[in-house]
């Protein structure tokens, strides 16, 4: 299904974390200085678009999903989950990760990214109507303005 354009701003930082993830799942991971530089650079994801992407969610996206009983489920489920990644991001800010480690953070954040796309966003455009999706697209936008917009750069290793 096409994305709904006031989801896409969130599509658009999932698809920043998927590039991520799948460049953790490709590299090598075999030496100190590599866990270091991408634990730094799930880090710095996290400080400039991450966190407000969570905040946007669970402020705007979740409490009118959570209204429908067909998105209830699915709902308490990715709210689990941003406090696990949370916690992923907190060790990886600590440089306390390991190849497995990341390796299973990159898992971990795919598989949400993925539950929201399919099924919390495509049920939400089923389910909402056009003025829903407007003023919630407007909220979230007026939240993820406050990231920087910044490119960031692969680690050297990659």
């Amino acid at each position: 299904m096409l994305r709904d354009p006031n989801l896409v701003p969130l599509s658009r930082q999932h698809q920043h974390a998927l590039a991520l993830c799948v460049r953790i799942q490709r590299a090598s991971l075999s030496s100190v200085a590599e866990l270091e530089q991408w634990q730094a650079e799930i880090e710095l994801s996290q400080q400039i678009e991450i966190e407000l992407h969570f905040q946007a969610e669970e402020q705007f996206i979740f409490p009118e999903a959570r209204q429908f009983d067909s998105m209830r489920g699915v709902v308490d489920d990715l709210i689990a989950e941003h406090a696990l990644l949370r916690q992923g991001f907190a060790k990886a800010s600590a440089h306390a990760m390991n190849a497995a480690d990341l390796n299973h953070f990159a898992q971990q954040l795919t598989a949400h990214i993925r539950k929201e796309e399919r099924q919390l966003f495509e049920t939400m455009q089923k389910c909402m109507t056009v003025e829903q999706l407007a003023r919630i697209g407007a909220e979230v936008t007026t939240a993820l303005a406050k990231a920087p917009q910044v490119c960031v750069a692969p680690p050297r290793t990659t």
